[in-house]
């Protein structure tokens, strides 16, 4: 820095002292600049380039741009970022060394905080770590700086991302493969990134050598959302062993009045021609109204050829669908036009004359939406506000959502997780801690902080007064749940009620605060089963502790009203005192009677012994046509107000019943070495404990995956000890020495969790060091958990407390609905509805996707629930 005197004096010496302000620029405190400024008034400070006192700068070549320091300069209005400096940073140059871009096994949280969820999109942006690359948001909850302080990060770059203008409702482009079309980022944001020192609060140069890598690097990494760069996707169809391996039987020209209609009915469409044989059969009932009757089908089983053509699909080109029986998938055969000839069909005249099965998919998954709008056709009112705010559809993830919603609806799971005054946990990977994440997706639903219309998107000229929400992307929580689950870990849509007991289970696993508790309890109760024999008479009650029952849904088609137009698919609707009744109802199961030897059997009822806070049904429409299960939209009533339960509560052994006696309980059988598999690992000169070893640690299968296990495990200090397991199962039980406290405290100390330390131990017979290599080994191993033993200093012949309770009156009311459309659950789209108080009146919310509005019609709601949460009031 040069500091050029307007006037010559000596009694100051500003150069040395400037040398004080670039050391310590980003500390100046107001005494500093009001010495310079008042004391020598006659003094201006002026930066310029390329000077031998300013070292320590870069400055603006532009000489006119450069800060004048002056006695109208004040302390207030004068900040360090008023310089861009490119100082050396005593942090960088400590850890440079160490900064490497991010690897393609690196998740990079570049899109939102993982603490909560501002995200690139708010002013302050995310600060990404250099060396962790942990995304912290940079705003007033700056979790970034949170970081830092606790694991001495203070590298980041910070990432702020300006969306570009979006106009809603413009025509849709046609669709005519089942594909998401490619937009690249740029095309929708305008994105701004700095690297800064959280330490030094100063930023540095992102275009120096030590730093461009890593900022290119860390642009460019696949996000933790999406773990590939953003492209296109579309549904990948192959051949199959049925198609490459066909053998077609003796060739004949097919009459073009041949192929007019199914060879077993009269039907003119939705035709497909055997490939092996030449028959031609109509297809399944397809989505949409195209009809069938499956005698293609009925082709395939009775003469076990698998392959067929659909005829309407057939073009020129060579495409077609192609459908392999056997594998129950649409396939590609790539000599189709050699296939065709030999029935005497030249491909270069065919003519496309029916929708592809891709094409009706779309078709039909653009109809599986709930309305928005009213019976007018105006849109429905968008709500906001807090516990109003909408889950982005990350894919196929709409049945996370609406589970998502309904559960942070409950008090149990509001109470547990929203804790806006409490600290987070303090952990390495907040992304990878269930808790973290939980509490995040509370408070991004519950605080009302990110439940504001979208103001980067214009409303058309159709819809000017709607606009919606961005809503929250729960990446972060869906890979949790789902990873190393073979199904939620997928893209794939999935089961609500499924995904519901699954995240049911992770919480009762996970540890919580003894303030707080298990937010699964207030959804548990006591199933009771009675069961009373046909011939003496005497009774057996059985309990059974669980957190949700199935209702069965009677299906009864409307019948049809001369005059009237009735839906074919129409049926009558139910109400939820028909389901419950058939429920509880008495039925008869064939069992011999322990006790006086009769076979007439038993009578069986199940009622509920006690009953929870939060009551959920899962209610089953489900029927088999044409051998596919298909799940059908049957009305169910629910009343609106609160309701009795108490009619289905147990009254228990009465004292004129006498009980059947206690069966006696099989004990587990003792493991046995698979003889065969012995036999193979002896033959290689493994001795016989080696063997056994072996086979009981990879599930007594087959040789070769003990062998491998054995290559890994030569040097094991008892590899040649007798296989000793504790217990009587054949798995060797978690009790003796792998259940050992110390033991599970030792491996706790290194890290590992309760559940993790007692599945290792059990694994490997209690020994800790090979504990330790197996914990290495399996870091997707969640341990065992077991939810029935007593807690510690409990004295285990107190009998557990029953779940739920008994007191009456037993009063519920609806709370939410997860709802489904579509003809099966592991396809279609889900939705949410809430009983909800908006401006002090109750109503009904519909959360759909991103979308939160008052719902209108509860038809809907009637029409397509399929997962009920009551509570109780």
């Amino acid at each position: 820095m040069v500091l050029r005197r307007s006037r010559q004096r000596k009694r100051f010496n500003l150069i040395r002292y400037a040398s004080y302000l670039r050391a310590r620029w980003n500390v100046l405190r107001p005494r500093h600049l009001s010495y310079v400024l008042h004391s020598k008034p006659s003094y201006c400070l002026r930066l310029f380039p390329n000077s031998s006192h300013t070292s320590g700068f870069a400055v603006n070549p532009t000489q006119d741009t450069l800060p004048y320091l002056t006695s109208e300069t004040t302390a207030s209005t004068w900040k360090p970022s008023s310089i861009a400096p490119t100082m050396a940073c005593p942090h960088l140059e400590s850890i440079a060394a160490a900064l490497q871009p991010p690897a393609p096994h690196n998740s990079v949280y570049r899109e939102d905080c993982t603490q909560c969820f501002d995200s690139i999109d708010d002013p302050a942006g995310v600060d990404v770590c250099l060396q962790c690359f942990n995304g912290g948001c940079a705003g007033d909850r700056n979790h970034a700086q949170l970081h830092r302080q606790l694991w001495s990060h203070p590298l980041v770059l910070n990432i702020r991302r300006t969306r570009k203008v979006v106009v809603r409702d413009e025509p849709p482009l046609k669709m005519s493969k089942l594909a998401i079309a490619a937009e690249t980022e740029a095309d929708r944001y305008d994105t701004t990134t700095t690297v800064k020192c959280l330490e030094c609060n100063q930023e540095l140069d992102k275009t120096s050598d030590k730093l461009a890598p890593i900022v290119d690097g860390i642009m460019k990494a696949n996000t933790f959302s999406r773990k590939e760069e953003v492209k296109a996707w579309e549904q990948e169809l192959t051949s199959c062993e049925h198609i490459l391996l066909m053998q077609q039987t003796e060739s004949r020209t097919i009459q073009s009045g041949d192929l007019g209609h199914c060879s077993a009915c009269d039907l003119h469409e939705n035709l497909w021609l055997c490939l092996e044989c030449g028959n031609l059969g109509c297809g399944r009932k397809q989505m949409g109204g195209v009809d069938g009757n499956s005698h293609a089908l009925a082709h395939s089983d009775q003469s076990g050829h698998g392959v067929a053509v659909k005829l309407g699909s057939i073009t020129p080109e060579g495409t077609a669908d192609v459908y392999c029986y056997k594998c129950d998938e649409e396939r590609i055969d790539g000599d189709l036009g050699q296939h065709l000839g030999h029935w005497g069909i030249n491909l270069a005249n065919q003519q496309k004359t029916e929708k592809s099965l891709t094409e009706m998919q779309i078709e039909q998954n653009l109809r599986w939406d709930f309305s928005m709008t009213t019976e007018d056709g105006k849109e429905l009112k968008p709500l906001f506000g807090a516990g109003l705010t909408g889950l982005k559809n990350l894919g196929n993830s709409c049945y996370l959502a609406s589970i998502v919603q309904c559960l942070f609806d409950t008090p149990a799971f509001k109470n547990r997780y929203y804790l806006p005054s409490r600290d987070l946990p303090t952990v390495q990977d907040p992304a990878a801690d269930l808790e973290t994440q939980l509490r995040k997706v509370a408070d991004g639903l519950l605080s009302g902080r990110y439940s504001k219309p979208d103001s980067d998107v214009t409303a058309s000229e159709h819809s000017p007064e709607i606009s919606h929400q961005k809503g929250l992307a729960p990446a972060m929580l869906k890979h949790l749940i789902g990873r190393g689950h073979e199904e939620f870990s997928t893209m794939r849509q999935q089961d609500a009620f499924e995904l519901l007991q699954h995240i049911f289970k992770l919480v009762t696993r996970s540890q919580h605060p003894s303030d707080l508790g298990d937010p699964t309890q207030p959804f548990r109760f006591t199933l009771e089963q009675r069961l009373q024999c046909l011939g003496c008479k005497k009774v057996r009650y059985s309990t059974n502790e669980q957190d949700n029952i199935f209702i069965d849904v009677p299906l009864e088609k409307e019948p049809t009203v001369e005059g009237e137009e009735t839906k074919a698919d129409a049926y009558k609707a139910v109400t939820l005192k028909q389901c419950l009744d058939n429920f509880t109802a008495e039925e008869v199961v064939e069992l011999t009677c322990s006790s006086c030897g009769s076979k007439d059997g038993y009578t069986k009822r199940s009622l509920f012994k006690t009953l929870p806070e939060n009551l959920v049904v899962n209610a089953r429409k489900m029927a088999v046509i044409n051998w596919v299960p298909v799940k059908l939209d049957v009305p169910v009533i629910v009343p609106d107000e609160p309701f009795l339960l108490d009619d289905y509560l147990s009254k228990g052994l009465q004292s004129s019943e006498e009980t059947l006696p206690d069966e006696p309980e099989a004990s587990a059988p003792a493991f046995v070495a698979n003889p065969e598999a012995v036999s193979q690992l002896e033959a290689m000169g493994f001795g016989r404990n080696r063997c056994e070893r072996a086979l009981h640690a990879t599930g007594n299968s087959d040789a070769n995956a003990a062998m491998e296990w054995l290559f890994g495990h030569m040097e094991d200090p008892d590899i040649d000890d007798p296989l000793v397991l504790s217990g009587s199962g054949g798995a060797g039980g978690a009790g003796g020495a792998s259940a050992d406290p110390e033991k599970i405290e030792m491996l706790g100390a290194m890290g590992f969790s309760v559940p993790q330390a007692k599945k290792a131990l059990r694994e490997t017979n209690g020994d800790v060091e090979r504990a330790v290599e197996w914990l290495f080994s399996h870091p997707e191993d969640q341990g065992i958990f077991e939810d029935e033993a007593p807690a510690a200093g409990a004295d285990p012949a107190t009998p557990k407390a029953d779940a739920g309770s008994a007191a009456t009156p037993a009063k519920y009311q609806l709370q939410s609905i997860a709802c489904h459309k579509g003809t099966s659950i592991h396809a279609g789209h889900y939705v949410a509805f809430v009983r909800k108080e908006v401006n002090s009146q109750p109503t009904w919310a519909l959360f759909n996707d991103e979308k939160v509005v008052e719902a209108g019609e509860i038809e809907e709601m009637r029409k397509f629930a399929y997962i009920y949460f009551f509570k109780r009031v």
